[in-house]
């Protein structure tokens, strides 16, 4: 009787024992600041924990602990890449534009998880729902968009229309992820000989458009160029139309001093004006003052005279 009392006592302590480590070890955990938890109540969410720390709940097995991470997570689209190798899946990348022609298009999604239990509870596979969605919201796009914008100018607005159709998606199937950017890897040609044609024409495009800005750049510096030559023109054309204004103020001037002149005495006036008009129309005639008294004309060689002046010396000359 008495060792079996023993075998009960030791049976009781192990099992207390075992129950104060259970207690012990399960009613703490901690949380990195790279991670989120989920405590669970009997297996059903009670609460979502997104602070980092030592944290307590209730011990096993009525509460339980489940962690996520709070990084971003890259999806690749119609490849796959590990140690440095790449792996296609043209099979997955391969559609139909808006202008029914054929293109292998993949790229990568950024999301992370934003509500733990969502993630774990209302779906069996987040994963691949995020992946068949980003199919269906590229081939969406890229079928209502021209072959030409998918493969030159139109991949930042492809990509943006893909983000936008994406988290809508995303947020209706209510999975607890987020999509965070979308970034187009690869558009191409199924084959060697339309993909070099495509690039050809994408070649001229940019020579086109290389051109187009030289010759804007040109008209700019023509254009410069034209407003200071009007400039000038303007600055000569003002300058010489104050010249003209102040000449023709200066001969109204000289005409008035002439009439002032003219009204004292008009024959002399009359006179002097007209020998000036024949010095200025005949300017190599000679002037004779003549004065007529009968049947003897006598004239003043006024011309003569002036020749026969002699020319003053020049300082210094014969010393």
């Amino acid at each position: 009787m008495g060792s079996l009392r023993k075998i009960y006592i030791i049976t009781g302590a192990f099992f207390a024992a075992l129950l104060l480590g259970l207690v012990a070890f399960t009613t703490w955990y901690t949380v990195d600041e790279s991670d989120q938890a989920v405590i669970l109540t009997f297996g059903e969410v009670d609460e979502t924990i997104t602070e980092p720390g030592l944290h307590f709940k209730m011990p096993w097995p009525v509460q339980t602990i489940e962690k996520l991470p709070k990084e971003t997570f890259s999806l690749q689209f119609g490849y796959e890449q590990k140690d440095g190798e790449i792996k296609e899946y043209p099979e997955d990348t391969k559609m139909i534009t808006g202008d029914e022609n054929i293109v292998l298009a993949d790229l990568v999604v950024q999301w992370k998880i934003t509500d733990p239990s969502k993630y774990l509870f209302n779906s069996d596979e987040p994963e691949e729902i995020l992946y068949n969605t980003t199919s269906s919201a590229l081939r969406s796009i890229i079928g209502s968009s021209k072959i030409d914008d998918a493969l030159t100018s139109g991949k930042a607005e492809i990509e943006a229309d893909v983000r936008e159709l994406l988290s809508t998606l995303i947020d209706k199937y209510d999975i607890g992820i987020s999509v965070l950017a979308v970034k187009l890897q690869d558009v191409e040609l199924p084959n060697k000989e339309v993909r070099k044609a495509f690039t050809n024409v994408t070649s001229a495009r940019e020579t086109m458009n290389t051109k187009i800005n030289e010759a804007k750049k040109y008209e700019n510096k023509r254009m410069n160029e034209a407003k200071g030559e009007k400039d000038a023109l303007i600055s000569n054309a003002n300058g010489e139309k104050a010249a003209r204004t102040e000449r023709a103020r200066g001969d109204v001037a000289v005409f008035d001093k002439l009439y002032q002149e003219y009204k004292k005495n008009p024959d002399i006036t009359k006179e002097r004006l007209i020998i000036e008009t024949i010095e200025q129309v005949l300017p190599s005639s000679q002037i004779y003052i003549m004065n007529d008294e009968g049947n003897t004309m006598k004239y003043f060689p006024i011309r003569s005279l002036e020749k026969e002046q002699p020319k003053p010396k020049e300082e210094g000359a014969g010393q």
